[in-house]
C-alpha cells in the first residue's frame, strides 16, 4: 500500500529548517546525512545503490518515468517522499531556480579502512583543497578514469556539502571516498603495495611516459601553496607538465585530470 505523503506549504515548518540546516557542515556532521538535488544526480544515486531516505518533491513539477522509479525507491525502502512548493524548496537547496527534486542521504563511511586499494589501478589523493568545485571537479575525474575513488588529506572541504554534491554531477556516488590526515594516511598507504604520484618541480622527470605502476595514487595540493615539501619528498615518483605560457602552474583539479588521464594511458597501454 502506498504511503500517504507529507505536504508542507509553510516556510516556518521544522521539516523545512531541518533541511536547510543541512547546508552547514555543523549541522551535516551533527545529523550524519546530505543533501543531493536534481533528478539526474539522484537517479545516478539510485543506480550506484544509494536510495535517499528523504526524497523532496516540487508540487508543480512535469512527470517523468525515472522520476517514478525514484519515488518507487524510496517508499520501498521505507524512506518518506514530501511535496512542497517550488519556493520551499528554494529555500532548502539555496538556488534560486531549484530543480524540481531533492534528496536527503546518509554519510557514506570515509575511513581509510573502508577503501580496497586493489579494486582500482588509479586513486586520486587531495591534500588541504578548499574549493568544493575542484574537489567535486576531481570526483568527476576520478569516475571518467575509472578511479577507485578520492583520498582527502588534512583540512580539505566537505566532499558532502551542497556544492561539492552539485558540482560532482553523482560522481559522488561512483567514487568511494575516504579522509584523514597525512601520517594516518602515509601508514595506511605503505602497509601494502601502492606508487605515490605528485606533480613536482623537485627532483622530477617528464609525466609523459614516466613508470607509472598500479595502484597508482596521483596526489595534486592545496589550489595555492600547492604540496608541502616533505609531502612532496615521501613520494615515489615526482613528475612534471610543460608550462608553454606565462602560468606557473595548473588548477588543482585541472593537474589531477591531466596526470589522471596520463597514468590511464599508461597502465592501459
Amino acid at each position: 500500500m502506498t504511503r500517504e505523503r507529507r505536504v508542507i506549504t509553510g516556510f516556518s515548518n521544522p521539516t523545512v529548517k531541518s533541511l536547510r540546516a543541512l547546508r552547514e557542515k555543523k549541522h551535516r556532521k551533527a545529523a550524519g546525512k546530505f543533501l543531493g538535488e536534481g533528478l539526474r544526480l539522484l537517479t545516478d544515486a539510485r543506480e550506484c545503490g544509494h536510495v535517499p531516505e528523504m526524497l523532496v518533491l516540487a508540487d508543480r513539477r512535469d512527470p517523468h518515468p525515472l522520476l517514478t522509479r525514484l519515488e518507487e525507491a524510496v517508499e520501498a525502502s521505507g524512506g518518506e517522499v514530501i511535496e512542497t512548493t517550488p519556493d520551499i524548496l528554494a529555500k532548502i537547496t539555496g538556488k534560486d531556480n531549484p530543480q524540481a527534486v531533492a534528496g536527503v542521504f546518509a554519510e557514506f563511511d570515509t575511513s581509510l579502512a573502508a577503501l580496497d586499494r586493489s579494486s582500482a589501478d588509479i586513486w586520486l589523493v587531495a591534500q588541504a583543497l578548499r574549493d568544493p568545485g575542484n574537489l567535486g571537479t576531481m570526483l568527476r575525474t576520478g569516475d571518467a578514469i575509472g578511479a577507485g575513488g578520492l583520498i582527502l588529506i588534512d583540512d580539505c572541504a566537505d566532499p558532502f556539502s551542497v556544492e561539492a554534491v552539485r558540482a560532482s554531477m553523482g560522481a559522488l556516488f561512483t567514487q568511494r571516498i575516504a579522509r584523514a590526515r597525512w601520517d594516518e594516511f602515509e601508514t595506511w598507504l605503505r602497509r601494502e603495495e601502492g606508487q605515490l604520484v605528485a606533480a613536482s618541480l623537485r627532483d622530477a622527470q617528464p609525466y609523459r611516459g614516466a613508470p607509472y605502476a598500479a595502484p597508482c595514487f596521483v596526489m595534486v595540493g592545496n589550489e595555492s601553496r600547492g604540496l608541502p615539501e616533505a609531502y612532496e619528498t615521501a613520494c615515489d615518483l615526482r613528475v612534471t607538465m610543460p608550462m608553454k605560457g606565462r602560468a606557473d602552474s595548473l588548477n588543482a583539479a585541472v593537474a589531477a585530470a591531466v596526470l589522471g588521464y596520463e597514468v590511464l594511458h599508461a597502465l592501459d597501454g
